[in-house]
Formats: structure tokens, sequence, C-alpha cells
């Protein structure tokens, strides 16, 4: 039997990535019930393959007993672009099919810190707005009384 393609899913986090990966199914039937990889093998290793502008590097190999799990790669340069592609074997079955390549950049200190000042100022000009319709509805229900005052000459 060949095992994979695995699901891969890839977002960005401060100089990583985290990769969430699911195991593929299998066909094996056990009582009605599908049998996953880890009912069949208990324990898979997993390897990655890391692919950015400086070439592939593949990664140290992993074992998991879970169905969908995550890892981090850190340490990546910020506001680079890095593919994954996910390999699953067995100490039993070394036959696989490696993921298909997910990409995603990097995020940077630099982008973090513009979105926390867009949300600062998203939330100040929304508060200034909410303040000024308070006060037209204060006014406009007579709470509120402008005094306007009158020009110097007809005092």
């Amino acid at each position: 039997a060949i095992l994979g393609p695995p699901e891969v899913n890839v977002t960005s986090c401060l100089n990583c990535i985290n990769v969430t990966i699911k195991l593929p199914t299998s066909h094996f039937r056990a009582k009605e019930k599908l049998l996953s990889l880890i009912d069949i093998y208990d324990e898979l290793d997993y390897d990655i393959t890391l692919k950015s502008r400086d070439g592939e590097h593949k990664r140290p190999r992993e074992k998991t007993t879970e169905e969908v799990f995550s890892t981090v790669i850190e340490d990546l340069y910020p506001s680079r672009n890095y593919c994954v592609s996910v390999v699953v074997t067995a100490s039993l079955n070394k036959h696989s099919v490696p993921s298909s390549w997910k990409c995603v950049t990097a995020d940077s200190e630099a982008r973090q810190g513009s979105q926390v000042v867009a949300a600062a100022v998203g939330g100040a000009v929304c508060f200034s707005l909410l303040i000024a319709a308070l006060l037209k509805c204060v006014h406009a229900a007579g709470f509120v009384l402008w005094k306007k005052s009158l020009p110097w000459t007809l005092v």
C-alpha cells in the first residue's frame, strides 16, 4: 500500500511558519470501521522539505502518533517566501507520495508592528465618531443647549 499524500496547511508567524499536517486516510477496515494510519502503524515518520530562494532543505525526520498535528519551523528570514512539502512513511512501509507544495511568506516584526498601529488608529477614529454621534443625540434630545454668543456689536 502506498501512503499519502498528507494534507498540509501553512500559516506564517514572526520569523517562522506553522505547518499543520493531516495524515492521509487508509483504505483498511476492521469491523466496518475505517482504520486510520495510526490504528495500523501506531507511529509514523514524517519528513518536511523546505524550499526558499536559497534552495531546498530537508528537515530532520520526526515521529507522530496523531492524525492531525502541527510543527513550527523557526529562525526564518522575515518577509521571505517559503514552501513546504511533507512525506509520511511507516517503519514497515516506505512507499509514499509527498504532499503538493504549500507556500507562505514569513511575517516580519515591522509587518506585525504596522498591523498594531493600524488597529490603534482605526480604534481611535471609531471612538471619536462614537463620541460625536453621542453628543449629537444628546443635543437633539434637548439635554445640551449650545449657547451661541452674539457678535460684540449686538451686546
